[in-house]
């Protein structure tokens, strides 16, 4: 977290942690404003990664499963990066301007994504930096949200993953009621003092519960390689282009979809649990006979108590079979809709 800024939110009452805000006093009450209300939220538990050069395009593209060269500055676009084999290693946005491209991934990832990325560089002309404390990144999220941006910015993004820019702060529409504002670390204190007006700021946690409630993964250490793109929906949420050319994986990714068959999704789930779920966390029923049938990919505490996740799951054990938490004497597994159909 750039320093100036992690000051500036330590005076509006932000309690950090390893520079990522937990909370702003009263976690349970920013969790139920964060369902229930309009929220403004810190969003350095993710950093940015810049990748610039004349080459910058064309390398990401060829590294990236989603369609870089068509990616214009007026769009954002989820997507992933993976082993030969297939396996993800990182989940991210990537939006652009017209010279520089930014990956907007966990911190707890970046470093180890920034010299992977390195590596593939050699004679490229291709810069790979790390931007975070460049631009300071807040989430706005609820009813209010459109509304409140509207008495600050003249244009809104209209479509998600559209983005407009306004001077020195860029908005990209994240879904209907949800927005994610990047800033220079200059413009941000002003920007958070005008939003506050109107939202209530929470930590971190909260955003990351939204992100869950979207059904949108998030690969963390734990999780890294730990599933093909199919596996965590990244198919079905537009981080996967069909119609590209090789990438690291490829072969395998387009292997599943037309020739094999997929045997895990990504599913959204409540459990009642007294320790909380953790990503990596393993997953059961009677179908596996004793074997893990999934994953935890992430987990929040939940606005009503107990805990949101989502997680990887064999098909049949997730169609058939009560799925519990740990072991088959676990927290059972409550499945709640995706706000996406899955095939």
């Amino acid at each position: 977290m750039n320093p100036d800024w992690q000051n500036f939110l330590t005076t509006q009452g932000a309690q950090t942690q390893d520079g990522v805000v937990q909370h702003f006093g009263d976690s349970a009450a920013e969790r139920i404003a964060t369902r229930d209300g309009t929220v403004l939220s810190d969003l350095s538990q993710f950093g940015i990664i810049k990748a610039s050069g004349e080459e910058a395009k064309g390398f990401l593209h060829n590294l990236f499963s989603s369609d870089v060269n068509a990616l214009t500055p007026q769009q954002a676009l989820p997507s992933s990066f993976n082993t030969a084999k297939g396996r993800t290693l990182a989940t991210f946005l990537i939006w652009r301007n017209e010279t520089e491209y930014f990956l907007h991934l966990p911190q707890s990832l970046l470093a180890p994504i920034q010299k992977k990325l390195s590596m593939f560089v050699l004679r490229a002309k291709v810069k790979i930096e790390n931007a975070s404390d460049d631009i300071v990144c807040l989430g706005l999220s609820g009813a209010n949200a459109a509304t409140l941006l509207q008495q600050h910015f003249p244009v809104l993004p209209r479509s998600p993953l559209d983005i407009v820019y306004h001077e020195d702060t860029g908005l990209i529409r994240l879904g209907a009621d949800r927005f994610q504002l990047n800033a220079t670390p200059q413009r941000a204190p002003a920007l958070w003092k005008q939003l506050s007006a109107g939202a209530r700021p929470v930590g971190s946690p909260c955003w990351d519960w939204l992100n869950i409630r979207a059904g949108i993964p998030v690969i963390l250490p734990q999780t890294q390689e730990a599933f093909v793109p199919q596996m965590a929906n990244l198919d079905l949420i537009g981080a996967v282009n069909f119609k590209k050319g090789c990438y690291p994986g490829q072969e395998i990714v387009a292997r599943m979809q037309y020739l094999g068959k997929n045997k895990r999704r990504m599913y959204l789930a409540h459990v009642e649990s007294d320790a909380a779920p953790q990503a990596g966390d393993e997953l059961f029923s009677m179908e596996m006979e004793g074997q893990s049938c999934g994953t935890v990919v992430n987990a929040q505490a939940a606005p009503g108590g107990g805990y949101d996740l989502l997680a990887v799951i064999q098909i049949a054990s997730h169609d058939a079979f009560p799925v519990h938490l740990g072991n088959l004497q676990g927290a059972r597994l409550q499945f709640q809709p995706l706000p996406y159909p899955l095939p």
